[in-house]
């Protein structure tokens, strides 16, 4: 199917419409006829396109690097489309056949969000008020660790709802542990005591939080086993139900299902943020980096905690695919078995291009 998001798909699906896409060109697949227009799909697309004014008619001041054509704004800043610019242009210009025909600039000329310039708007509605990233870093490494003015936390506890996700009890995760020949106990399994963990990207230094991976192999890359090291793989079973945040999907939220208390335009101004915020929580440190590095996260970490979730989802960087779960308690697990294995071999992998 020519889209990824989940409301548009519902719609084309619920036509119960079979046959070949001349879009994306597959076969045997739910179809749209654009010949048959439907309404809810072309409200859907109106309420989005409204935020987009042509460029003839952005005030002067409006930047010019902050003007796109329509494709590509589409394509690189909303989680709908699963084909290339060039054929999203030809998508919306027959799904907003009515749209297009009485107002061809939005499709055909850079376009661009008014609000994105209006500093009270941005203040009110942005994650970070309006700052950069950069800017909290420097702030909570170095002026104000536990009172920061640089969130907007009532507007990121918007989103967050929007990015829960459940794990059923009885679901089982995986926890690795270098040790020797004969491995580790159960019981030695678990999180680091509370005063004595240390600083990880969720947890702060003393506070206990129990890391885990969806799957075994995952969980042996993110403690960065070496050949012939020696690696105790508990498996870990959920006791209850739990809700987490699951930050891999936090810039993904589907814009069309929002639209009750986020409107287009804040999803607009937060989506980098979103993003940024992903990454950074995945984002492992490097020998030469310092704890104060996960200062930025164990702030995010913390908001969330506070909210009543019982722990965050992020992606790994060390193994392609693989999810890890932070849990805030860890009783909420039990550790039903452990296993050793013994490392072979390992690959790495660079960037062919030098660094300076």
């Amino acid at each position: 199917m020519c889209f990824k998001d989940p409301e548009i798909k519902a719609i084309i699906e619920g036509l119960q419409v079979i046959g070949d896409c001349d879009v994306c060109g597959k076969s045997h697949v739910y179809i749209y006829d654009t010949g048959e227009p439907n309404t809810d799909l072309i409200q859907l697309f109106d309420g989005l396109l409204d935020i987009y004014i042509p460029s003839a008619n952005l005030p002067d001041h409006f930047p010019k690097e902050k003007r796109d054509f329509l494709r590509n704004e589409l394509f690189e800043k909303w989680n709908i489309f699963n084909i290339e610019k060039e054929k999203i242009e030809r998508l919306m210009k027959n799904i907003c056949k009515q749209r297009y025909e009485e107002n061809p600039s939005v499709f055909d000329e850079p376009v661009g969000i008014l609000s994105t310039e209006d500093e009270s708007y941005i203040k009110n509605n942005s994650i970070l008020k309006g700052y950069a990233w950069e800017d909290f870093v420097k702030g909570i490494k170095g002026d104000n660790r536990f009172h920061t003015d640089f969130f907007n936390l009532e507007i990121l506890n918007t989103f967050l709802k929007y990015a829960q996700k459940s794990y059923e009890k009885g679901t089982i995760f995986f926890r690795a542990r270098i040790s020797d020949v004969g491995g580790l106990e159960r019981n030695k399994m678990g999180a680091p005591p509370v005063g004595i963990a240390t600083d990880g990207r969720v947890n702060a230094s003393g506070i206990s939080c129990l890391y885990l991976s969806s799957e075994r192999e995952t969980t042996i890359h993110e403690i960065r086993a070496g050949t012939h090291d020696y690696v105790t793989i508990g498996n870990f079973r959920l006791k209850e139900d739990i809700s987490v945040v699951n930050l891999m999907k936090l810039h993904q939220i589907c814009p069309f299902r929002t639209t009750d208390d986020i409107d287009f335009i804040q999803h607009a101004v937060n989506r980098k943020h979103l993003e940024k915020i992903g990454n950074e929580i995945a984002r492992p440190l490097r020998r030469q980096d310092s704890p104060l590095d996960y200062l930025p996260t164990q702030y995010i970490s913390d908001f969330i905690k506070s909210k009543g979730y019982q722990g965050i989802e992020y992606k790994s960087t060390m193994y392609e695919n693989g999810k890890n779960l932070a849990i805030f308690n860890e009783d909420l697990l039990e550790c039903i078995d452990v296993s050793v294995v013994k490392i072979k071999e390992i690959n790495y992998r660079h960037n062919p291009e030098s660094v300076e």
